[in-house]
């Protein structure tokens, strides 16, 4: 050997990456057996569960990789540090796995952001009623306790660690071959190195799509990320936590920007040109399944009879901004419209605008209820809608549950209408009513025992099999039923002064064009088959007799104005027209009943492509 060159073992060096192990081998063993129990008890969504869903199939790979990173981390800090570290990491990563693992269990969700949310409005004493009424012994079960029992065997490895120390470090002392444990150390390097590159191999992808997750500035972002094919599985409490935390974040940056936007409502005047105004927002309605545009099945015979009595206009060239309802909602609340500078929480929201306006707002939602274990879409588009300074800003009355029909939300403005009777009726009123409409699973949008019409026999369409027939009938019945809502929510104003405006917030693929499939896509690409079925959407308003009476002008501007083209973003300045709310953020060009309405204006959707140049077939 060289003079001056020191011989370097490779098998000391192979061993080397053992060592992050070696000197945290309890961690490791007990961190791995947590994440393990976590994964194998947690399906999401839950209702997979009964449907014979397996847990995330690279739980153990992904694991493996990220432990060891963390013990690479623990072993780069000092002994006497270390063990303080590994405590607070212990008490950290149980804690958070309890508190997932029981939510899991007792709510059917796992961290949400919601849930955060919740946590984070409430009081102390609500906190301690949480507790009392759900911690008892009924709950140790499941996931919950292979934890606590997980726990227990870890105390008392502990404890039997520390009465054997001494011992331990006899055995050290002795005489064990040099050569022999160098070996063994590099055989398990080995076997990391193996794990290691296994582990990256197959993980990467989730790592790569983890960190995308969470390099977004708004929660809109986040939530589109979350729709993609290969959006980042988080298969551990600490990274639900901390998505839920991130996410709670976006949202309280746009919150601040709301609250701010505020100060620009200032009402010169207002004469309540409409007294009574219904807006009424669907939900996944495919305009090529309505009778009213030409459907050849009988799926709105109702909103067809009002029409050929002249009380219902159909517009014929309507478009939503996006297939998502999140995105949707912002923009149809928002006074921003697409294609101004800065973000749709930059304007005010016109329900506030009516409220100061001296309307009296009502707003019944059957979607945006803040709950525990709402998804990322719920919670993006109902986070400024449930905050509890801005909804008693927006609203004077607002429902606070949801239904498994939409004839509960009839049902919740025959109560808040009853109660607000007693108030004076000087003012004028401003209902916005949010259906569950046709949303996905069709099957459960509709009383199938009762409002049953459409059978897979009735559709002469080789192309699809049966269970495609069946999938189409009940979202053809789901339509049928949303018809007679509809009727019921026109008869419940047919005495007053009143327009209901009806728009769904998107459409939804529904066997239409090959590929023949249903639901929605949310490539990157808008062709028109894509508009078609998911941008396009109807759009009618319906006018009362005395409003038709009373408003001869207007009604005939609803007439003249049925078929310029029109995205939903303009909407609020149509409805400020019909408050004869006058303000300096109203503006007659996004109005289309008005003279000076802008039908040359680019409708873009879902912010990259122009509708009206998408080329036909």
């Amino acid at each position: 050997m060289l003079k001056g060159i020191r011989y370097i073992n490779p098998l000391k060096w192979i061993g080397w990456l053992f060592k992050p192990i070696e000197q945290n081998g309890a961690f490791f063993v007990f961190m791995f057996a947590l994440g393990w129990i976590c994964t194998q008890t947690e399906i999401m969504p839950y209702y997979l569960r009964e449907r014979g869903a397996k847990p995330y199939e690279l739980s153990a790979p992904e694991l493996f990789l990220d432990i060891y990173i963390l013990c690479i981390i623990l072993t780069l800090i000092p002994q006497k540090i270390r063990r303080w570290i590994k405590a607070l990491l212990y008490i950290f990563f149980y804690g958070v796995a309890l508190v997932d693992t029981f939510c899991y269990e007792r709510f059917e969700s796992t961290l949400t952001p919601t849930m955060l949310m919740l946590f984070g409005e409430s009081t102390g004493q609500e906190t301690r009623e949480f507790l009392s009424g759900y911690l008892s012994w009924d709950g140790v079960k499941g996931g919950v306790g292979w934890i606590l029992l997980l726990i227990l065997v870890h105390i008392v490895w502990t404890i039997f660690m520390l009465v054997t120390d001494k011992m331990r470090k006899r055995l050290v002392q002795s005489k064990v071959s040099e050569t022999f444990i160098t070996g063994s150390k590099a055989v398990l390097g080995i076997v990391v190195a193996w794990l290691l590159y296994s582990s990256v191999s197959q993980t990467w992808d989730n790592k790569v799509a983890m960190k995308r997750l969470f390099s977004y500035d708004t929660i809109g972002e986040v939530e589109h990320e979350q729709t993609k094919k290969d959006r980042a599985n988080l298969y551990l409490p600490v990274y639900r936590l901390a998505f839920g935390i991130y996410a709670n974040h976006l949202a309280s940056h746009q919150l601040v920007q709301l609250k701010a936007a505020s100060e620009k409502i200032q009402i010169d005047s207002c004469n309540y040109r409409v007294p009574d105004i219904v807006l009424v927002i669907g939900e996944s309605y495919n305009k090529h399944h309505s009778q009213l545009y030409g459907y050849d099945k009988p799926t709105t015979p109702l909103q067809v009879a009002m029409a050929e009595e002249g009380s219902l206009v159909t517009f014929s060239d309507v478009v939503s901004t996006w297939n998502l309802t999140s995105f949707v909602f912002k923009h149809m609340l928002s006074l921003y419209a697409v294609g101004d500078s800065g973000a749709w929480c930059d304007e005010p929201l016109f329900p506030e605008v009516f409220r100061k306006a001296g309307y009296h707002v009502t707003f019944i939602t059957n979607q945006f209820e803040s709950k525990a274990k709402e998804g990322i879409y719920d919670f993006s588009g109902g986070f400024f809608l449930n905050d509890p300074e801005l909804s008693q800003q927006q609203f004077d009355a607002r429902s606070t549950k949801t239904h498994r029909y939409d004839d509960g939300v009839l049902k919740e403005y025959d109560i808040l209408d009853k109660q607000a009777r007693a108030r004076s009726q000087e003012t004028g009123n401003l209902v916005i009513l949010h259906l569950m409409g046709s949303h996905m699973d069709y099957r459960a949008r509709y009383p199938q025992k009762t409002q049953t019409y459409f059978t897979p026999q009735m559709y002469d369409r080789p192309e699809l099999n049966d269970k495609q027939k069946q999938i189409l009938a009940h979202y053809d019945n789901s339509l049928r039923y949303n018809d007679s809502i509809m009727a019921c929510i026109t008869q419940r104003f047919a005495n007053k002064d009143a327009v209901v405006i009806y728009v769904p917030d998107h459409g939804e693929e529904i066997f239409d064009g090959s590929p023949y499939m249903y639901g929605r896509m949310h490539g990157a690409n808008i062709d028109y088959r894509l508009a078609r079925n998911e941008m396009e959407i109807p759009f009618w308003i319906w006018g009362s007799p005395a409003f038709r009476e009373k408003h001869p002008d207007e009604w005939q501007d609803i007439q003249n104005a049925k078929d310029r083209p029109l995205m939903i973003d303009a909407l609020p300045h149509l409805l400020l027209y019909f408050g004869g709310i006058s303000t300096q953020l109203y503006r007659p060009t996004l109005n289309v009943l008005s003279p000076d309405y802008d039908t040359k204006r680019p409708r873009i959707l879902k912010g990259v492509t122009d509708y009206n140049q998408l080329k036909r077939p």
